[in-house]
């Protein structure tokens, strides 16, 4: 019961915050320079045909009750319609998450199962070649953007050796094995930075974690070093990996606006990219609350895993 009213607490502060965030994202892009009505019938447009338009979108009503109604839109589940593509923005959503969800699941995959053995074995082996290619790897990965790493995948990988495609996504109906390949290259470029960023907090943890007291007990009562590794030193070790990893969520977010369009995708940062740049309002702001959303989901996500791994946790209140 503790357990379940903590993260009680946790879920009912979130949703204040993002109440908080959707005020932020609707005033910040209300703020934004240019009438959608006007860019949307160009400059040569009559001002009584661009009031009309504006009447139509309900963008002459007053900035309180546009944002209550949209307020109300996105819990009831209506999201509004689209400016530029006339079709419900809550499809349009639809439509590209089945492209970024796979991307974002891949890439965070691959960063894990890259950073944690490689970080765990740089801890054991400090000085040695193994931590010097940590170390650098680390250093590589944090200091090249993802989507310079997306266009070099591009040119060595897709037009060098022809084993993926260059971009564009097939879709899921072409089969699981084709539009898959198309979001490998795209994992991998977003997959990079984030690996070594965990990569050098699996390190430094694990070697923290390793000099603790009840390590050495364990190992004075003849645990071997092996199993005190992966009994208690990996695990101890998960707690900062995890909040780190919980942290790199929104730069994998936002890491996807641009490898989604290195790589023309038709994810949601393509549909954000685009929307910004016709002055969709509408698509802009419920795309950005949901990226609020996610974030916020995984840091409840990162809460309920520290009960599990925190046996501190698990026992207070």
């Amino acid at each position: 019961m503790r357990k379940l009213r903590y993260l009680g607490r946790r879920l009912a502060g979130l949703l204040g915050i993002l109440g908080i965030a959707s005020l932020a994202i609707f005033l910040l892009i209300e703020a934004a320079p240019g009438d959608p009505a006007q860019i949307m019938l160009g400059t040569g447009a009559q001002p009584d045909t661009v009031a009309a338009l504006r009447a139509e979108l309900g963008l002459d009503r007053p900035l309180p009750l546009r944002y209550l109604a949209w307020l109300g839109g996105v819990f009831t589940g209506d999201l509004g319609m689209s400016y530029t593509y006339g079709t419900p923005v809550a499809e349009l959503i639809g439509q590209r998450l089945v492209v970024t969800l796979p991307l974002t699941a891949m890439a965070t995959l691959l960063a894990v199962a890259v950073a944690l053995p490689l970080g765990v074995m740089a801890a054991q082996n400090p000085n040695r070649i193994v931590d010097s290619l940590a170390t650098a790897f680390s250093q590589i990965g944090i200091a090249v953007p993802n989507f310079w790493i997306g266009l070099l995948l591009i040119l060595g990988v897709s037009l060098g050796l022809g084993w993926f495609p260059t971009g564009g996504f097939p879709g899921w109906r072409a089969g699981a094995l084709p539009a898959l390949s198309a979001l490998v290259l795209p994992a991998i470029a977003l997959a990079i930075p984030q690996a070594a960023v965990l990569t050098r907090v699996t390190r430094a943890a694990v070697i923290e974690v390793s000099n603790e007291d009840f390590i050495r007990t364990a190992r004075a009562k003849g645990l071997s070093r092996r199993r005190a590794l992966w009994r208690h030193t990996v695990p101890n070790a998960l707690l900062p990996v995890v909040t780190m990893l919980g942290l790199q969520i929104p730069f994998l977010i936002s890491g996807a606006v641009l490898v989604e369009n290195v790589f023309t995708l038709p994810g949601i940062g393509t549909l954000a990219y685009q929307a910004l740049s016709q002055r969709d309002l509408i698509v802009v702001q419920n795309v950005v609350l949901f990226f609020a959303v996610i974030v916020l989901g995984v840091n409840l996500l990162v809460d309920a895993l520290y009960i599990l791994l925190d046996p501190r946790l698990r026992g207070s209140g």
